[in-house]
This record gives structure tokens, C-alpha cells and sequence, in this order.
């Protein structure tokens, strides 16, 4: 066997000249994750260790600074590290670019990467479409669940709902390529947008003390229901965020399911994390064990989503669920 495993590894040495020595015996994957060695984290964990491929996930927390990529992927070059993770939209963007990128000596383009939980890959330019991601060394997974159904999810919940809020910072794309899109969507589903920058005017990260000033805002508008998803900074300071809605009588409904069991979001609608690094480890699995060039693969889909509800949050909000809503989502209470 360890012959044929080896036989393999050569040819698909000839074929991509991204992959790994032949001759290396265990295969380091450098996990690049924003938030540390979270679910997303184990989940890649579990599926690398119950696959029984002699494969060693070498987890570095960049500690939400991207400032410190360039240095892990001088790392992961001079290591030759079979493949590489990424966690998050701003993590690979740091790692891979966009597609007009390639070539770019700055981005990595000779070892294979697997990008996980970016909430637009294609709108970043990170990949061309669910069929494959454009470039011979990329591949990756998708987690979210389409706007329009979190939207006609909302509605189901609360038959009032026809007004969406949104806060968003501009020193991430990713929270403002999710303003673009929900002012496109909201007006077609019969939705207002009301959509506050946190902190307008600062090039890098938002003063968190600006939330509440926000929320209340939000609320002076008659926002009863907000999103929150596409940013870190939010994601990072969901404690304060969620907490200041709830004080302003605004339900949130995000796809960080976290935030609604150990903070005071109402309604998530999201794949558990796990399972998407789960999908991320298959990903890699096929690139190292089964000899696919990550080009050639398609983007791999979450299938499975969790609708889980704050009960706590929905008292306080007086939105309790309706009995059929009840039926299909997980409650939880502090």
C-alpha cells in the first residue's frame, strides 16, 4: 500500500507542480484562522484525524490581525507545507488575492489552498463560480445560507417584519459588498434598507463605542429587525453589538450562530460551524490524498442548516416564535 501511495504521490507531482514531495511522510496543512482554533477548527480536526490519512494540521491564530500573513506565508514557502487553510474573507484575500492577482509573488500560487468562511467568494473575486474556483491552486467551501431566505425567514417569524437595519464598516469588503447586496434585494422582496456606517470617515477598524450610538439610531428609525454577518469587527465585538440592540427593543438575525447561544442575538439560520470545517478538511483530503488538483474541483456547498433561536432574547423582545416556526429550530436560553 505504502508503495502505491507513493507511486501516486509522483505522478501527481509530474501533473501539478504545486503539491508536495513524494517522499515527505506526514503532510503539514498550515491552518491559517482568524478567530484562533474555534468550531470551524475542530470540525477540520475531526474529519482530517477520522480519515486515517497520516496528514498534521498545524493551527496558527492570526488573533483577527492580518498584518501577520505575510510572515506565515514565508513560513509555509520555506516549510513546503503540503497545503494551507484559510478562515474568513480578509484571511484570503491576505493569502491567495483575487483571481487578477494571479502571479502576484505576494500571494501564495505554488502550495494548494482551501479558503473557508468567506461569505462572497465570488463578489470578492476570490473564486469564478460554485464550479470551480478559477485558478489551479484554489479551491474551497461555501456556508451561507442566500438573503432572500434569511428575509422570507424573518417574515415568517414576524408577519410586521417589512423593515431591514444594517451597520457595516468600510475598512472591510466584505461588510460592504453585504450593503450592496441587501440594498439590491430588500426593495425586490418588499423590504426597506436602512443602513448606518459605524464609524463614517476612519480608514481602519470602527471605536466599538460607536455601536450603541448606531443601534439607537437604527431604532429611532424603526428598525425592529438587523442583520449582522460579513464582518469580523462586528463578529469580534457581538457582546456589545447584540446586547445594545436588545436595549433598543432590535432583533438580530445573523449567521454567526454563536452569537445567539452565548450572546443576545434572536434568530440564526447558518451551517454549524464544524460542518464547515469539515467540508474544508474533505477539500484538502481530495487534494493530498486523492491526487485532484484543487482547480478542478467545484466549490464545496454546506447542505445542512440549523435554525436556532434565543429564547432569553425573544422574552425580552416579546417575539416569541410562532408554534410552527418552533418546530423546525433549536431553542436555547442562558
Amino acid at each position: 500500500m505504502k508503495t502505491v501511495v507513493s507511486k501516486l504521490a509522483v505522478v501527481f507531482c509530474l501533473h501539478v507542480s504545486f503539491s508536495v514531495p513524494a517522499w515527505a511522510d506526514t503532510k503539514v496543512i498550515l491552518g491559517v484562522f482568524y478567530y484562533g482554533c474555534d468550531e470551524l477548527c475542530h470540525g477540520v480536526q475531526s474529519e482530517l484525524a477520522q480519515s486515517g490519512y497520516d496528514v498534521e494540521l498545524d493551527v496558527r491564530d492570526l488573533q483577527q490581525d492580518i498584518s501577520r500573513l505575510p510572515a506565515l506565508l514565508e513560513e509555509a514557502r520555506a516549510n513546503k507545507v503540503a497545503l494551507v487553510i484559510t478562515h474568513g474573507t480578509s484571511a484570503t484575500l491576505g493569502t491567495i488575492g483575487r483571481l487578477e492577482d494571479v502571479g502576484d509573488p505576494q500571494f501564495l500560487s505554488d502550495i494548494p489552498v482551501v479558503f473557508t468562511q468567506v461569505a462572497d467568494p465570488f463578489g470578492t473575486g476570490i473564486a469564478e463560480s460554485f464550479a470551480r474556483s478559477g485558478r489551479e491552486n484554489v479551491a474551497g467551501t461555501f456556508n451561507r445560507v442566500p438573503e432572500a431566505v434569511n428575509i422570507e425567514v424573518v417574515r415568517s417569524y414576524d408577519a410586521k417584519f417589512d423593515r431591514l437595519g444594517l451597520l457595516y464598516n468600510s475598512n472591510e469588503e466584505n461588510s460592504v459588498i453585504k450593503r450592496d447586496e441587501l440594498a439590491a434585494l430588500a426593495p425586490t422582496l418588499g423590504v426597506e434598507l436602512i443602513a448606518l456606517e459605524v464609524q463614517p470617515g476612519v480608514s481602519g477598524p470602527p471605536d466599538p463605542a460607536q455601536i450603541p450610538a448606531r443601534m439607537a439610531e437604527l431604532a429611532a428609525a424603526g428598525v425592529e429587525w438587523l442583520y449582522l454577518g460579513s464582518s469580523s469587527f462586528l463578529r469580534q465585538n457581538g457582546t456589545l453589538f447584540t446586547e445594545s440592540a436588545v436595549e433598543n427593543g432590535i432583533a438580530i438575525i445573523s449567521p454567526y450562530e454563536v452569537l445567539v447561544r452565548n450572546d443576545s442575538a434572536l434568530l440564526s439560520i447558518a451551517a454549524r460551524e464544524e460542518d464547515v470545517g469539515r467540508l474544508a478538511a474533505r477539500q484538502a483530503l481530495t487534494i493530498l490524498r486523492d491526487g485532484i488538483a484543487p482547480g478542478d474541483l467545484p466549490i464545496l456547498s454546506a447542505t445542512d442548516f440549523a435554525y436556532v433561536v434565543n429564547m432569553d432574547v425573544a422574552r425580552k423582545l416579546d417575539k416569541i416564535p410562532p408554534f410552527a416556526f418552533l418546530q423546525i429550530a433549536e431553542t436555547v436560553q442562558h
